[in-house]
């Protein structure tokens, strides 16, 4: 494992407050319900592309599963910002400004 991801992992890790910690995190709940949800859709969209349905029919559902993640990924995001970049920022060290790079490096490879 690279040591800067391992650093950066234990940083987010830390700057979430130990009571939000307890039990799962609302987001988290509604993340893995749509997560469920979607991997039905990608159930479906399998048993299309065996059936040999209609390639545009397909193509729909590609494009509304992948909108669905996104819509997950939003959810991440969220609860990145407002947990683990607030609270590193707060702590005002450099741990604020590494959290916030590795948001931007995250932010430049998606299409969130």
């Amino acid at each position: 494992m690279n040591h800067n991801k391992k650093r950066l992992d234990t940083i987010a890790v830390s700057a979430i407050p130990q009571e939000e910690k307890k039990g799962p995190h609302p987001i988290n709940t509604e993340a893995l319900k749509r997560l469920t949800n979607i991997e039905g859709q990608i159930k479906g969209i399998e048993r299309m592309v065996e059936n040999e349905k209609y390639c545009v029919d397909i193509l729909t559902q590609i494009s509304a599963a992948r909108a669905a993640l996104n819509r997950v990924g939003l959810l991440i995001l969220k609860r990145h910002i407002k947990n683990c970049v607030s609270n590193a920022i707060k702590k005002g060290d450099s741990e604020g400004n590494e959290i916030i790079d590795e948001l931007m490096h995250v932010l430049s490879k998606e299409e969130i």
